[in-house]
């Protein structure tokens, strides 16, 4: 009984406390680094830690949509979104150490609560599940999409990381939608925005 607990926790700690695998390379590392004022890096690296916080909401909504889903199917496809997520963490955390940036003192917290969405997102069933994370990936493709405007423009490194993940996402969304993802209601759409710019926010100072 106690094995599946210490998977899922050492999942966890590895999350927020070790530095990310990789397997592809990181967007942009061909770039050279561009020379920044002490304004615009601190601000790309803000909105650096942003995307990190993110992606370690990602890693947790995936987990526990994982741990609640009845599908096989479902779950493997949750596992290979994550893995894909797995390089957004490592990109991002990448890029906020070379911006002399910090990664947000809060992330435990952001993990347990979207660990916690993830989980109840899935005791509706799968389809809801699903259309929560269809919904999840569709907003983070447009907060990725409002990021590629504020970033200085030489800022190519970051660019270039900003504009795969966001691909990334349009692709994770479709595939929930191809795998039955039911469409949310307004007013819950609508609840995710209001967490999303509380986080956003936040994450942007902590």
């Amino acid at each position: 009984m106690l094995n599946p607990f210490i998977i899922e926790l050492d999942k966890a700690l590895r999350t927020l406390f070790v530095a990310a695998p990789l397997t592809r390379d990181v967007p942009g590392r061909e770039c050279p680094e561009a020379v920044l004022s002490v304004q615009d890096k601190g601000h790309a690296a803000a909105l650096t830690r942003i995307n990190h916080v993110g992606e370690v909401c990602a890693q947790a909504l995936y987990q526990g949509q994982a741990l609640s889903c009845r599908d096989a199917g479902v779950r493997q496809a949750l596992k290979r979104a994550a893995d894909e997520e797995t390089e957004h963490l490592a990109w991002t955390e990448r890029r906020i150490q070379e911006l002399g940036g910090r990664k947000s003192a809060l992330n435990p917290l952001w993990y347990l609560g979207a660990l916690s969405m993830g989980v109840v997102a899935g005791k509706f069933g799968d389809a809801w599940s699903l259309g929560f994370l269809a919904e999840t990936e569709r907003q983070v493709e447009a907060h990725l999409d409002r990021h590629l405007c504020e970033l200085p423009a030489q800022d190519l490194r970051s660019r270039l990381i900003v504009e795969q993940m966001k691909l990334d996402e349009a692709s994770h969304a479709a595939t929930a939608v191809r795998l039955g993802a039911r469409e949310l209601p307004s007013g819950i759409k609508m609840a995710m925005r209001v967490a999303a710019g509380v986080m956003t926010r936040t994450a942007y100072y902590l």
